[in-house]
């Protein structure tokens, strides 16, 4: 989430109740979850495993809760519960405000685009020209959608972030990370039917221009789909993956979180995708591999019973 204007760090510690270490005369631009960290951004630690990650990540500014090492021109802010802090930020900056009609008045609609009854359109919202946003479909706050974008009906864009601090010294182990980022969905995409698009947790969840989506299928917060994909039914995405251009997954493909699929990569149904693939191949079964090779190994795993019996026989 991007700040409305730079903010002082120092306006930032009274904010939060913390102390600063490092440069104290910088402005921070916005704050953001590890996986997607920029210049300029805060980012929270609160678990010595993940400190030297986030004090050496793109972030100017590390919320944590111990005083430590920081590099020349960083800053630390030191609290005792660095993920509250984060809350308080984003609760600040970005607070729930509950709708009181179906299309919000801040909401923007562009010349031509059709929203059919029962449609809900919330606070913020952006809609280019020519779009169909057929019935039931859900539009979440600040979500930003270009031209020529149809929705099909029963769609949720913008919702929550699946995405907890969990600790094991609480008696709720799953606390909320409140999702601040949006949905932004670019150009020619078309949405099929019961579709569920994540916002992000701090950042943009992303369809790139021309892309085009099957019924039932899931987006994960912060994911990026690159221009020109093609996703059939049913596809979960995970959080934080980054998809690139003109990649095509069929039907019950399953990708896991924090990974990539190169351009034009091929993934066919029912596979699933623990880890990142190089583009301009089609993969298979699970984990995903080459699909020549996994044919082959199905081949030979089929005929394992007689192999068995010939060795059976020969002993």
């Amino acid at each position: 989430m991007k700040f409305p204007a730079p903010v002082s760090i120092q306006w930032i510690a009274e904010l939060i109740d913390a102390t600063v270490i490092g440069t104290k005369d910088a402005s921070a631009t916005g704050i953001n979850e590890i996986h997607k960290v920029e210049p300029g951004d805060l980012v929270f630690v609160d678990h010595p495993k993940y400190y030297d990650k986030c004090i050496q990540s793109a972030a100017s500014f590390i919320i944590i809760n111990k005083e430590t090492d920081v590099p020349a021109g960083k800053a630390l802010l030191v609290v005792a519960e660095p993920f509250e802090a984060y809350l308080k930020i984003v609760n600040h900056f970005r607070p729930f405000v509950a709708a009181t009609k179906m299309i919000s008045d801040t909401a923007a609609i562009g010349v031509g685009t059709v929203v059919m009854p029962g449609a809900f359109i919330g606070h913020e919202v952006v809609i280019g020209d020519n779009c169909i946003i057929h019935p039931n479909v859900t539009i979440g706050d600040y979500t930003v959608i270009g031209n020529n974008v149809i929705i099909q009906a029963g769609t949720v864009i913008g919702s929550d972030a699946f995405y907890y601090n969990t600790k094991k010294n609480r008696e709720v182990w799953y606390k909320k990370m409140q999702s601040c980022g949006r949905v932004v969905i670019e150009d020619d995409v078309e949405i099929g039917a019961g579709c569920t698009i994540d916002r992000g947790v701090s950042h943009d969840t992303v369809i790139g221009r021309g892309t085009k989506f099957d019924n039932q299928v899931h987006i994960g917060h912060d994911s990026v789909i690159g221009k020109n994909c093609l996703f059939a039914a049913q596809v979960g995405v995970a959080g934080a993956v980054d998809i690139k251009e003109g990649v095509v997954l069929w039907g019950q493909v399953g990708v896991s979180k924090t990974l990539t699929i190169g351009e034009n990569a091929v993934v066919l149904a029912q596979s699933g995708v623990p880890s990142s693939l190089q583009g301009g191949k089609t993969y298979f079964g699970y984990p995903a591999e080459d699909a020549s090779y996994k044919r082959r190994e199905l081949v030979w795993i089929k005929r394992i019973p007689e192999m068995w019996e010939k060795l059976m026989k020969n002993k």
